[in-house]
C-alpha cells in the first residue's frame, strides 16, 4: 500500500495537468451517463405489467369468407376438415401391357378400377391400336382410382387428339371420350461427331423419329457411313406435339443444318398454298429425291455390295445387294414411289417384295418377318411395306436390299439420287418462302447458342 501511494504522488509531481484533466474528463462523463439513464430506467419500473388474453371464435373466421350460396352453417366445420390427398402419375402404354401392368405403374390398386376398364367400351379403347399413349392417373391415400385421362393422336397427320376420361361417381366409374386440337411448340438442339451420327443424336438429346429425319434428308449429299468425320456438326428445328401441357409425339424436323468437311448444308421445310409440303434449300431449290438411302429409318450395315464369303455356305460368291440389321418387327419402308411387282415368299429370299419404280428400276427387300403390301399396289416413298425379319436364307434378323437398273445389279450405296421430286417455287409464293427462310435462320442461331453435344 504504500508503495502504491509512492506511485501517485511521483505521478502527480510529474504530470499534474494532465492528471488533472484526464480525471475531469472521467467524472463529466460518468454524470452525464447517469443523468440520461437513471430517469429512464426509473419510469420503466414504474410502469403496471398487464397480460391480454382475448379467444378468438370460429365465427371470425367464417365471416372472412365470402358471402354466397358456399358460405353455408356448415363452413366452419368444412375448414377444420382434413385436406384430401391426390396423387398424380403419368406413364405411356407399351406394346405388351395389360390394365394391370399399367395401373400398377400408376401407383393403382383398385380391383373395380381394373374390372371397368376392361368390360366398358368406351374405357376399352386404352388398349386398342397402337401403344404410346399418354395417361395420367389421380388416385386418393389408399390408392384408389380418382380419376384417368389417356390421349393420343389417332394418326401421323391427325390435327386433333382423342382423349378417354374415366371418373369416380358415387361408387362406380364413368367414361366418355371427346377430342381436342393438339398445340405445336417448336425446339431446338445441336450436336457434334466424336463417333458416329447415332451417337452424336443420342448425346445431343434428339428423339430417334427426328434423328431419322435428319438422317434422310442429308441422305443425298453426305454418306453418313463414309463421309463423317470428327468435328462435323449440326443443328436442327423440330416441333413438338402437345396436349393440355403434356407431350404426346414430336413431329416434324423443321429445319437442320449439318456441316460436313466444312462444307454446310441447309433445308427447311415449306408448305406453298395449293401445293403439298417439302423440303428445300434456303435459296428455294427443292431436295426431294427419287430414292432414298436406306430401307430402315436408322441402320447401320452389316454386309455390303460385292464379293464376300457368304455367312451360311461358307463359299466366296458375290453379294449383289446390302444388308441392314435391326430387332426384329422394325418397319420396312419403300425407297421410292412404284408399283408392288411381286410379294411373297421365294427360296432363299423368304419373305420378299419387289417394287417396280420409273426408269425401268426395282427394288428388292428380302428376309422379311411379315408383307404388308399386295401384288399391284401403288406404295408411296417412306411407306411401310412389311417388317424386318430372318426368313429364308440367313443369319440374323436385317432385310436384304438390293437394287436392279434394267435387270442389272448395281451397288444401292453408289446410286446417285435424282433430283426434281416436287415443283419449284412459283413468283407468287416467293415472299412467303423468304419470309419462312429468315425465320428458320433466327431459330438455328438459337440453336447453336446451346451447349454443343458430344458423344464420345
Amino acid at each position: 500500500m504504500n508503495e502504491l501511494a509512492q506511485q501517485i504522488k511521483f505521478i502527480l509531481q510529474q504530470y499534474p495537468k494532465h492528471f488533472v484533466a484526464g480525471l475531469g474528463a472521467i467524472l463529466l462523463g460518468t454524470g452525464v451517463t447517469a443523468f440520461g439513464v437513471a430517469p429512464l430506467e426509473a419510469q420503466i419500473s414504474e410502469r403496471p405489467v398487464l397480460q391480454v388474453v382475448e379467444p378468438v371464435p370460429h365465427a371470425a373466421l367464417a365471416a372472412q369468407l365470402p358471402a354466397g350460396p358456399a358460405a353455408t352453417a356448415g363452413t366452419a366445420a368444412e375448414l377444420q376438415a382434413p385436406v384430401p390427398f391426390v396423387l398424380f402419375r403419368t406413364d405411356v402404354t407399351r406394346r405388351n401391357d395389360t390394365v394391370q401392368s399399367l395401373l400398377e405403374r400408376l401407383g393403382v390398386s383398385d380391383s373395380a378400377a381394373q374390372q371397368f376398364l376392361r368390360s366398358h367400351p368406351d374405357a376399352a379403347v386404352l388398349m386398342r391400336g397402337p401403344a404410346g399413349k399418354l395417361v395420367r392417373a389421380e388416385t386418393d391415400d389408399d390408392q384408389r382410382l380418382l380419376r384417368l385421362s389417356v390421349r393420343w393422336l389417332p394418326s401421323n397427320q391427325a390435327d386433333t387428339y382423342q382423349r378417354l376420361l374415366v371418373e369416380r361417381s358415387g361408387n362406380g366409374f364413368v367414361a366418355r371420350i371427346d377430342q381436342g386440337e393438339p398445340q405445336r411448340s417448336v425446339r431446338v438442339a445441336s450436336g457434334t461427331i466424336r463417333s458416329t451420327l447415332f451417337a452424336a443424336t443420342e448425346a445431343a438429346d434428339l428423339p430417334d423419329l427426328v434423328a431419322s429425319q435428319l438422317a434422310d434428308i442429308f441422305s443425298g449429299q453426305i454418306d453418313f457411313r463414309r463421309d463423317l468425320q470428327r468435328g462435323d456438326s449440326f443443328r436442327v428445328v423440330y416441333e413438338a406435339i402437345e396436349a393440355e401441357g403434356e407431350l404426346l409425339r414430336y413431329g416434324r424436323l423443321l429445319s437442320a443444318e449439318f456441316v460436313n468437311k466444312g462444307r454446310a448444308h441447309q433445308v427447311l421445310w415449306f408448305e406453298a398454298p395449293g401445293q403439298p409440303g417439302a423440303y428445300f434449300t434456303f435459296e428455294g431449290d427443292s431436295t426431294r429425291r427419287a430414292f432414298l438411302a436406306s430401307p430402315l429409318e436408322f441402320s447401320r450395315i452389316s454386309s455390303g455390295f460385292g464379293l464376300r464369303f457368304h455367312p451360311v455356305t461358307g463359299l466366296r460368291r458375290p453379294h449383289l445387294g446390302v444388308d441392314f440389321p435391326a430387332p426384329t418387327g422394325t418397319p420396312v419402308r419403300s425407297v421410292g414411289d412404284g408399283v408392288v411387282q411381286f410379294a411373297g415368299s421365294q427360296r432363299g429370299f423368304g419373305n420378299v417384295v419387289f417394287i417396280q419404280h420409273r426408269n425401268h428400276i426395282v427394288t428388292v427387300y428380302a428376309h422379311l418377318n411379315r408383307i404388308d403390301v399386295r401384288k399391284g399396289q401403288s406404295v408411296a416413298q417412306n411407306q411401310h411395306i412389311g417388317q424386318v425379319g430372318c426368313t429364308g436364307v440367313c443369319t440374323g434378323p436385317h432385310v436384304h436390299f438390293e437394287y436392279r437398273l434394267n435387270g442389272i445389279h448395281r451397288d444401292p450405296l453408289l446410286l446417285v439420287a435424282e433430283g426434281g421430286g416436287s415443283e419449284p417455287l412459283s413468283a407468287a409464293v416467293r415472299p412467303a418462302f423468304q419470309q419462312a427462310a429468315a425465320d428458320m435462320r433466327q431459330k438455328l442461331a438459337a440453336a447453336s447458342t446451346l451447349v454443343q453435344a458430344s458423344a464420345q
